[in-house]
């Protein structure tokens, strides 16, 4: 396993559409055991393929909290077929780092997506979960939490310092 570089904001990479994953080659094992050590090493709850220069459909996500077992979520080919409900709170990115801003998602999504052995899946998700997986899928097309912010993004430095 390795530590990637993490895209950041203004790299064009993360504007690009990202393309299926029609097999597990030994490739995209390594990607994702990658993005597995780049998350957790950055403190992320998530991250997307593009966000380490890879524009493939894969996604790692892990809401466990500090004190749990590490629980992470591999998503190849993710999509979300339903949602409802709504959320508004404070958003941040490994990719705009120390930044924060207000977003609204859906509170409820359910998606599809195959596992790490390429097995077809189903998840559904509330609260951070949910918006976890909207956050990435969205980078899957080329987007950024910035596009959705209500409102100016906020420096987390400043906050911590408060």
């Amino acid at each position: 396993m390795a530590i990637r570089i993490i895209r950041e904001i203004g790299d064009e990479i993360l504007t690009k559409q990202s393309r299926e994953v029609t097999e597990l080659t030994d490739r995209v094992s390594q990607l994702i055991d990658d993005m597995l050590e780049t998350m957790h090493d950055a403190g992320g709850v998530g991250l997307a393929a593009p966000q380490v220069g890879v524009l493939k459909r894969v996604v790692v996500i892990d809401v466990s909290g500090e004190d749990e077992e590490p629980n992470p979520i591999i998503m190849i080919n993710p999509r979300i077929t339903a949602s409802s409900g709504e959320q508004t709170g404070d958003e941040g990115c490994l990719s705009v780092p120390g930044k924060v801003g207000t977003v609204t998602r859906p509170d409820f999504v359910k998606a599809v997506y195959l596992d790490r052995d390429m097995k077809p899946c189903e998840i559904e998700a509330t609260e951070l979960l949910a918006r976890a997986i909207c956050h990435e899928l969205d980078h899957l097309d080329g987007h950024l939490y910035v596009e959705k912010a209500e409102g100016d993004l906020r420096d987390t430095r400043t906050e911590e310092e408060e």
